[in-house]
């Protein structure tokens, strides 16, 4: 096939990013092979350091050739001679099995000069990231893959205008590349037969907390959080109930237990912020505080912002410090009107999803809880 009869297929099938913004993945093949350049690179975004997500690491463990070959036909797609697979700094063992699938790959003839007699030829490397929850974000990646500080560009220009040293680039999620040969192989119907209109296809969802079989699973688009729950992880534990469960980790928020109807699908899954980000339910029983579950995902933000932005840089320890003290029956009289104010002020003025998503743990907690929530017990 004619790599604009790939990039057609793919975006007539409706693939979506599956690392948290969902954006169609061929569009920015189309965008990088429209620019007019010399070389082009496509970096597959494994950095994967979100607490609470571990489906990228279960692929690049499992099945590594899958996201080579995903990777192959979107560098082909997008006339991208250098493919580098970047992959989390702690994931050592993700790390070792993707470069043994490059180094098998390519004594096999599938990565190097005129790919199968097709003419197009590549490199595939792996890159270990920098460290820090702020190396996911696509910017500050390319930043650290050429040697410099690990904090987001300024965009405008777009990576696919002006990314790695400058030239078009492309970045995917891991995931998203392994749907490619799916498509390919099995045709857009079949693709398009499982999901929601608006999103098609699976989600791979990371299960963690107080469920009887805590885990990785493939779910259709539209499968709701308490199906997850219930039918994926056997629900909770005997003797316990169901309280909250957080999803899509610090950028997102917390839903109580009689808000998990909601379907995984692009954009809020509640007015209150809460997102389906990059898959991650963590579920807790009625024991739980929301309060110390919110101010512990605002600690994180906190720890892992990276300080470019003032606001983010000095706004993430103000809520995580102000939840802390609700969490702990200390508030101030003006600790909830603060805290509104600074997640509307962080998120407005930060480069990065990071500091722009920092005030969804706020404000889904504000929403659920803000009311009724004193010292460290709740009740919805």
């Amino acid at each position: 096939m004619p790599p604009d009869a790939v990039i057609r297929l793919v975006l007539d099938a409706g693939l979506l990013g599956r690392g948290g913004a969902f954006f169609p993945a061929a569009r920015k093949w189309q965008a990088a092979r429209g620019v007019a350049a010399q070389r082009r690179h496509l970096v597959v975004n494994a950095e994967e350091g979100e607490p609470g997500v571990f489906k990228d690491r279960h692929l690049m463990e499992g099945n590594p050739h899958r996201i080579v070959e995903g990777a192959l036909i979107a560098a082909y797609a997008a006339d991208a001679a250098n493919v580098v697979i970047y992959v989390n700094a702690e994931a050592n063992l993700s790390a070792e099995r993707m470069s043994r699938a490059v180094a098998d790959a390519t004594t096999g003839g599938l990565i190097g000069d005129n790919i199968l007699g097709s003419g197009f030829g590549c490199t595939v490397s792996v890159r270990r990231g920098a460290g820090g929850y702020v190396c996911g974000e696509e910017t500050t990646l390319l930043n650290t893959i050429e040697g410099r500080r690990r904090e987001p560009r300024l965009r405008p220009p777009f990576p696919t205008d002006a990314g790695l040293y400058g030239e078009p680039t492309v970045i995917n999620n891991a995931e998203t590349l392994c749907n490619v040969p799916a498509i390919l192989t099995g045709g857009v119907r079949r693709f398009a037969s499982v999901g929601l209109d608006e999103a098609r296809g699976t989600r791979l969802v990371s299960l963690s907390g107080a469920v009887k079989r805590p885990g990785m699973a493939e779910v259709p688009m539209g499968t709701t959080v308490r199906e997850v729950i219930d039918q994926v992880g056997g629900g909770v534990a005997a003797g316990r109930t169901l309280g909250f469960a957080a999803v899509g980790g610090p950028s997102s928020g917390i839903l109580p237990a009689a808000e998990l109807d909601v379907p995984l699908r692009p954009g809020n899954l509640h007015p209150s912020g809460v997102v389906m980000g990059a898959g991650g339910i963590t579920v807790f029983d009625d024991q739980a505080s929301p309060a110390q579950v919110a101010a512990r995902l605002a600690a994180y933000n906190a720890a892992e912002s990276c300080g470019k932005c003032t606001p983010c840089r000095e706004g993430t320890p103000r809520i995580a410090a102000a939840l802390q003290r609700i969490a702990n029956g200390g508030e101030t009289g003006s600790d909830r009107s603060d805290l509104q104010d600074l997640a509307e002020i962080v998120g407005a003025a930060s480069l990065c999803g990071l500091g722009q998503m920092a005030g969804n743990p706020v404000n889904s907690f504000l929403h659920f809880y803000g009311s009724t929530v004193y010292g460290s017990t709740a009740s919805t």
